[in-house]
């Protein structure tokens, strides 16, 4: 019995790749050829060698720990959909771990040539706390700088334990430092307001800012003499009394070193300030120096 005779098949064109959808491969491999020439080691990607790269990385310095953490960023961006966590499961990496690292990778890719902090950083750990300080303080230590009280030594010497607390104290120090100081700009910013509309209600005389100026000045003085009539006084009154009832000399050496620091301060004031030994004005008041009224008296 012959064979059938088969039928020709007619072959269909593929149909054409919608405009949109063209857009969006282009843009994807524009993507990817940028995600490889920044993380990239020249070679075109390939997820096996990829996978052996990040895994002879994992174990050592963290010059290393950047290395793979580029690596991390190619794979994950050019792996097909859904590989991405089978991948970091046969390197048995964990997510977060990874993701860190990519991190890392990215931060430090901000520094120009970071040996010098690399090597100061030495372990994975390390070099994840340093990724709290901003790309300008990273810049600076690596160039011999300091950063929160470290200098590049201090970082080698210390444990990570040791390198995270130093760094949250500076953050805590910084913020703490930054809320007292908008809390006083805030003030300063209350206090010239109000002094800007009280100004514009009622704008002081300067006589009378004069005036209370000097009454200002004048209880400061007041309490300055106090301190010297009745306190420095009662003290050395009730020095000399125990040094008598206790038949000790009495210091006076001591008791006139005082008096010579508290004559120094008034003449470096008078000097100062260039004022005359007394007033040159008259001390009397007015009302003793002005002549008396004349009293017009009625005729009789």
């Amino acid at each position: 019995m012959g064979r059938t005779k088969s039928q020709p098949v007619e072959l269909v064109e593929d149909a054409p790749l919608s405009d949109d959808l063209n857009v969006k491969l282009s843009a994807m491999a524009e993507h990817h050829a940028l995600i490889l020439q920044q993380f990239g080691d020249g070679l075109p990607f390939d997820s096996l060698r990829y996978e052996d790269k990040i895994r002879g990385h994992l174990s050592r310095s963290a010059e290393e720990i950047l290395s793979a953490g580029r690596a991390l960023i190619v794979s994950k961006e050019l792996l097909p959909h859904g590989e991405w966590l089978d991948f970091l499961a046969r390197l048995g990496l964990d997510r977060t771990v990874a993701w860190r690292m990519s991190q890392a990778a990215i931060k430090f890719s901000n520094v120009a040539a970071p040996q010098h902090l690399l090597e100061a950083a030495g372990t994975k750990t390390k070099l994840f706390e340093l990724m709290v300080l901003d790309d300008e303080e990273l810049t600076e230590l690596n160039d011999g700088g300091t950063v929160a009280g470290l200098e590049l030594d201090d970082i080698g010497r210390m444990t990570s334990r040791e390198l995270k607390a130093a760094l949250r104290e500076a953050r805590e120090t910084n913020a703490a430092q930054q809320c007292v100081l908008a809390d006083k700009n805030e003030k300063i910013d209350a206090l010239s307001t109000k002094l800007e509309k009280k100004s514009r209600i009622q704008p002081p005389k300067p006589d009378e800012e004069v005036k209370k100026l000097r009454l200002e000045v004048a209880a400061i003085s007041t309490e300055a003499e106090s301190a010297i009539t009745v306190r420095l006084y009662s003290a050395f009154e009730t020095l000399c009394a125990y040094c008598s009832d206790n038949q000790i000399d009495t210091p006076r050496d001591f008791m006139a070193g005082l008096i010579c620091e508290l004559e120094y301060a008034a003449r470096s004031l008078r000097s100062t300030f260039d004022l005359p030994d007394e007033p040159t004005g008259n001390a009397a008041p007015s009302w003793l120096t002005e002549p008396e009224p004349e009293i017009k008296r009625q005729e009789a």
